[in-house]
């Protein structure tokens, strides 16, 4: 049956490619490729000869019908990015999406992510983590977004160009702070390199120096907030205010004493007390 297969490639080293994506590369129709020129390197190392199309972010569209159409008409075929997983930050969602609304089987073929090695490799929590991609070139939108962040409190990870990155540092510092961060590029290449650290410290590094290469940026999420403890005083008003919507005293009491750590007889006693006294007003 003719599908669609996404298809992970390496994101710097051509010995993380799997025995089963080549196998796909192989004996698939055609390969849907972000760049074809990066694509047929990685072809050619490894002698395929399998036909290419280019699909990227300006043709997706028309060329994801015409993907489509291919495959209802029996052939199958392959599509891949530049490096890493198709549809992260890159080509290929919109194609699934056309693929499913066709009635298309969609078949992963999973590679290296640059998004889950830098996470790794951070030292920084990995239990609960969002990936929020490329910020926006226009700075308004980019502080829009880091403010929409700024209280969340799992891991943040973003992408960054060298060309970009101590203005997203700078931004990223005066909108949450400093916290501690991880810096990883070129990752899986020769020059990997990962930069633990803190937001201020990395302004006043590539402020001396050119950075070099792209960039995961792995930051810690917002600090917990702390609770402020209610009040002995704040606890009876809950109390009074539970009675007045029609909750009898006792039942009242119990329930803001397992709210507050309040004792319940002490609860009860003030709504009491404090009921007598608004009624003698």
């Amino acid at each position: 049956m003719s599908k669609l297969y996404l298809v992970g490639t390496p994101i710097g080293n051509l010995g993380d490619i799997s025995p089963r994506a080549l196998q796909t590369l192989e004996t698939v129709d055609f390969i849907a490729a972000e760049d074809t020129r990066v694509t047929l390197k990685l072809l050619r190392h490894f002698s395929i000869g399998t036909p290419m199309v280019s699909y990227y972010e300006h043709n997706q569209q028309y060329r994801g019908e015409q993907i489509v159409a291919r495959i209802l008409a029996g052939e199958s075929c392959a599509v891949v990015t530049d490096a890493g997983m198709p549809c992260i930050s890159d080509p290929g969602e919109g194609l699934v999406a056309q693929c499913a609304e066709a009635g298309i089987e969609t078949v992963v073929v999973p590679g290296p992510s640059a998004v889950v090695s830098a996470l790794c490799l951070s030292g920084i929590a990995t239990g609960r983590f969002t990936f929020e991609g490329f910020l926006t070139v226009n700075r308004n939108g980019r502080l829009a977004h880091l403010e929409e962040v700024r209280n969340d409190p799992r891991t943040l990870i973003f992408y960054e160009a060298p060309h970009k990155l101590l203005r997203t540092l700078e931004d990223m510092l005066a909108v949450w702070g400093d916290r501690p961060l991880a810096l990883c590029r070129e990752l899986t290449k020769l020059h990997e390199e990962v930069i633990r650290t803190t937001l201020a410290e990395a302004v006043a590094l590539y402020t001396s120096q050119s950075p070099r290469g792209e960039y995961v940026l792995v930051v810690e999420g917002a600090p917990p907030k702390e609770e402020t403890p209610l009040s002995f005083e704040e606890a009876v008003a809950m109390v009074c205010s539970l009675q007045k919507g029609g909750l009898p005293t006792s039942q009242a009491a119990k329930e803001i004493a397992k709210e507050t750590g309040y004792k319940k007889g002490d609860l009860y006693k003030a709504a009491l007390e404090q009921f007598a006294a608004s009624s003698d007003e």
